[in-house]
């Protein structure tokens, strides 16, 4: 079982900055692989950047060179550093892992391919 818990999202005006972080616990193995994923109402999710454990990261093309993907294994969390915010970029972000993965930046990231999610945190940019 893995837990996870992002925290970190807000309103924000067209431009700014927010970071996400995204608290995890649980099987190592299960958390191999993770991602942020953000819902827009009336839309179906869509990742944004994952990351592998080897530090392989992949971006969505709406997100390259605005949003950044890290994380701290000391700390156990998961980090979305966002900046140029844009209004189509208000969603809900969901954090989420999977085992092990193979990250392309020509190969999709598959939502349903990840078997832990979090709650979610509301992220509204306006214009």
């Amino acid at each position: 079982q893995v837990q996870l818990v992002e925290s970190g999202g807000g309103s924000v005006q067209s431009g700014g900055s927010l970071t996400l972080s995204c608290a995890a616990s649980g099987d190592p193995y299960s958390r191999r692989c993770m991602g942020w994923f953000r819902q827009a109402p009336g839309k179906e999710r869509e990742a944004v950047a994952s990351i592998g454990s080897r530090g392989t990261t992949v971006y969505a093309d709406s997100v390259k060179g605005r949003f950044t993907i890290s994380q701290d294994n000391a700390k156990n969390t998961l980090y979305l550093q966002m900046n140029s915010l844009k209004p189509e970029d208000t969603a809900m972000y969901y954090c989420a892992s999977r085992g092990p993965c193979y990250l392309s930046p020509t190969l999709p990231v598959i939502p349903s391919e990840y078997n832990y999610w979090g709650q979610g945190t509301q992220v509204t940019v306006s214009s």
